[in-house]
């Protein structure tokens, strides 16, 4: 790194050497004219994000990659879109991940460290478009799989989907989940557990223990996580109201916050109080497992529950996702926004996406987590351990060290 700015107005930080830097925990404290900061030598990811300003990722062959990775340049973070597939388009997602495996090779977008499909083998919907809902064939999962080595590095599925009592139209004779996982894993592909179905869930939960087994009983080429997940709480049977969108719901937040007892959650008790199915996940991350992403927009999950369950699966198992749809469109369908919150919703009333930026999710982070280390391992570091991310040309973040969360421009590259 030779130097960096801290924008108009901000002072310039003298030259400093991170090269020595290993994980988010690593930070180095400096002053500039009284103005303290420290520097880590990682920058936020964003995990799971469906557009930035216009762009809607799913139409990827519109996508403008060299444009995205300057966008990135300018928040300060790295991204894995997270794409929806529609099942006529499988031909050309191969061929946009042989473009974007290209483009990465030759360095040209540094920030794009991956991508990501939500589905197409989701037993419930959630704000998926339908159309992007289905079930591939045998050859079609070994397309997909062989799609890891071009820079696939997740697609979500639901342990659920192929039980022999969810919906038909997703089954297939000569597929099951198990030869699935494996297939993927084998390829350095990770299975994304998520949108379960609600009918059963101590069989839904005993599939996601499962399908944890089989992954760590097969070969995989890659580096980190072998399992990671959607969003907990969402798009899963939970027992508790998890949050809390309009007024209505919030005069009783409080008093149903207390009468959940957060402060004495226990990771054995978990089935008891959440469920089955969060709570599977929720031992599989603690026992380092599973890489768990957890919303902290306060809108997918109420804050203080997405703290607490951080905490518990141990915050260097979870990650910090968005959700986030910068524009009125995704996957093709119309979204819109309510009064009363910042998310996007389908017509029908279901939320599609949230909008908040890392950035703001890592400020309402800091204001329940107490230490800045913690909260910069759910924004960074973990994603770059589940990932197997390199420190390196993307490059890092000051932070103002009285606040917790980073200034005016933070990233500094090293192109």
């Amino acid at each position: 790194m030779t130097d960096a700015t801290q924008g108009e107005g901000h002072d310039r930080i003298a030259e400093l050497d991170v090269s020595a830097a290993g994980n988010a925990a690593d930070v180095w404290s400096l002053s500039s004219n009284s103005r303290e900061y420290y520097f880590t030598s990682m920058l936020p990811v964003e995990v799971h994000c469906h557009g930035f300003a216009s762009a809607d990722f799913s139409e990827f062959m519109r996508l403008d990659l060299r444009g995205l990775d300057k966008l990135c340049a300018e928040e300060g973070v790295l991204v894995i879109p997270t794409l929806y597939l529609h099942h006529d388009r499988l031909d050309e997602f191969e061929r946009f991940m042989v473009r974007y495996s290209a483009m990465r090779r030759d360095g040209v977008i540094p920030r794009i460290v991956g991508i990501a499909l939500e589905g197409p083998l989701l037993a419930s919907r959630g704000g998926t478009p339908a159309s992007t809902v289905w079930s591939p064939t045998k050859r079609e999962w070994e397309r997909l799989a062989s799609l890891g080595d071009l820079g696939l590095l997740y697609t979500v599925i639901s342990p659920d989907a192929l039980q022999v009592t969810s919906n038909s139209s997703l089954n297939h004779k000569d597929v099951d989940l198990e030869w699935v996982v494996t297939t993927l894993v084998n390829s350095g592909l990770r299975p994304a557990l998520g949108h379960f179905r609600r009918s059963d869930p101590v069989r839904s939960a005993e599939a996601v223990d499962h399908i944890i087994d089989v992954a760590y009983a097969t070969s995989f080429p890659g580096r980190g996580a072998r399992i990671i997940t959607d969003h907990l709480f969402n798009d899963m049977p939970v027992k508790i109201r998890y949050a809390f969108r309009t007024p209505t719901l919030k005069l009783d937040r409080k008093s149903l916050l207390r009468s959940y007892d957060l402060p004495n959650w226990r990771l054995s008790d978990m089935e008891e109080i959440v469920g089955p199915v969060p709570s599977a996940i929720m031992r599989g991350a603690a026992a380092g497992r599973v890489a768990a992403c957890v919303n902290f927009d306060g809108e997918h999950v109420d804050l203080t529950i997405a703290a607490r369950a951080a905490e518990l699966m141990g915050f260097g198992n979870t990650m910090m996702m968005t959700d986030r749809c910068d524009s009125a469109r995704l996957g093709g369908q119309k979204l819109h926004r309510v009064k009363q919150n910042s998310l996007w919703y389908e017509s029908n009333g279901i939320v599609a996406a949230g909008s908040q930026p890392l950035d703001t999710q890592m400020q309402s982070a800091s204001s329940l987590i107490a230490e800045r280390r913690d909260v910069w391992q759910l924004a960074a570091g973990s994603a770059y351990a589940a990932f197997g991310i390199n420190s390196g040309p993307q490059g890092g973040s000051f932070v103002h060290k009285d606040s917790g969360v980073r200034s005016a421009v933070t990233s500094a590259t090293t192109e």
